[in-house]
């Protein structure tokens, strides 16, 4: 039995961004809670040459988009990177999974072998079929900053957990 490319990706996605978002809330109370400057937290690194919370979940968010519009033969949408709340990040995350809800299994399906490029016509263009775009590339990206998101919170002393991580599934 096979897997399809649908069921591999956008469910996954809407799932572990779905579970971001959540993240964030607690993130938010815990700064209100605790009377931090929200800015501690968007702006914390695991370390001084690593991206800081706002950008880990505008990379999240890019590789949701671009993967599942790669897949089904889609522009991929070009958002600003201008967000700076905790509102903006939830904002973002709502116009992706908007954006990826789009999208049909008839659209994503039966696209193994359809080339994607990236960053064409560069030094690092790098050639896949969907299917390895997807599972060697793309959801191990989307993974990385997720859980790199996650883990700044963590770290930072938010209250949350595995399951938090994990969201519903």
């Amino acid at each position: 039995m096979t897997i399809s490319l649908y069921a591999a990706s956008l469910p996954v996605f809407k799932q572990m961004l779905n579970s971001m978002d959540a993240v964030l809330s607690k993130a938010e109370e815990h700064a209100t809670t605790r009377k931090i400057d929200p800015n501690a937290l968007l702006q914390a690194r695991l370390f001084p040459d690593m991206f800081p919370l706002i950008r880990q979940v505008q990379v999240a968010t890019d590789f949701a988009r671009g993967v599942s519009a790669r897949l089904a033969g889609a522009e991929v949408p070009k958002f600003e990177d201008n967000q700076q709340t905790f509102a903006d990040l939830h904002e973002l995350i709502s116009k992706t999974l908007a954006f990826i809800d789009g999208f049909t299994p008839a659209q994503i399906d039966g696209q193994e072998d359809r080339t994607i490029v990236t960053r064409p016509g560069t030094p690092k263009e790098k050639k896949f079929t969907g299917q390895s775009y997807l599972l060697t590339y793309g959801l191990p990206q989307f993974f990385f900053h997720v859980t790199t998101a996650y883990a700044i919170l963590r770290h930072n002393g938010v209250e949350i957990g595995k399951r938090d991580f994990m969201g519903q599934y």
